[in-house]
């Protein structure tokens, strides 16, 4: 078993132990399924409406991070944690990492939340249909993610990156400024069968950057 594999099964890691629950959600989420309505499918209970619809419940601003729309939304952004999370674990230690993970993943609701009503602002009486759709809600892991990409572009910039769809190496600070600007430019277009939360991504980097930069003005105040 090669050391990546271990890292991943590693107790004491809290990139394995977060990657282990995400892969548990997903398989609980086949077994109870994702497309009946009415508040009962995994999905639908645990991923991240809007507060003020019928089905909002304050337990899904933290689990909405953990749920899973398809497989390679859960392979995506598992193998990204990998990737990034084990080498700022290593830095930070867990519990600063842990932290990190959730404030990005969390901060990226709060800007889900905010650009969605933003967008419904704009659509009368149609809004409070749509947002009372049980289908409207936000799962994954991505705001999280995005923030470690972006902390690992702080902490690391000149690593040579080989990323599968870049056939060519590329330097993490020129990767994360790529993804960021691709997200806005995606967002700002807003496809309307794009239905990607590409400003929740973009929101899970800003809290990143904010959070660093707090820990590196009080660098005697480790979390």
């Amino acid at each position: 078993m090669n050391s990546g594999i271990q890292s991943i099964f590693n107790t004491r890691s809290v990139v394995g132990n977060l990657i282990i629950i995400n892969v548990l959600c997903f398989l609980a989420i086949m077994v109870f399924g994702t497309t009946q309505y009415g508040g009962y499918a995994l999905n639908v209970k645990l991923g991240l409406h809007l507060p003020g619809s019928d089905y909002f419940r304050p337990w899904q601003i933290l689990t909405h991070m953990f749920m899973h729309g398809s497989f390679f939304h859960l392979l995506f952004n598992m193998y990204a944690l990998w990737l990034f999370g084990q080498s700022l674990e290593q830095v930070w230690g867990s519990k600063r990492f842990l932290i990190y993970y959730m404030v990005c993943g969390l901060g990226a609701a709060v800007i889900f939340v905010l650009t969605r009503y933003w967008e419904l602002s704009s659509m009368g009486l149609a809004a409070e249909v749509i947002m009372n759709h049980p289908q409207n809600f936000a799962v994954g892991a991505s705001g999280a993610v995005f923030g470690l990409l972006l902390g690992y572009g702080m902490l690391f910039p000149n690593t040579q990156l080989m990323m599968l769809f870049i056939p060519f190496p590329i330097k993490a600070k020129y990767f994360v400024m790529f993804y960021a600007a691709a997200e806005l430019f995606m967002g700002v277009n807003n496809n309307p069968g794009d239905n990607v939360a590409h400003f929740a991504h973009l929101g899970g980097m800003l809290f990143g950057i904010i959070l660093i930069k707090l820990w590196g003005k009080n660098r005697n105040n480790f979390y």
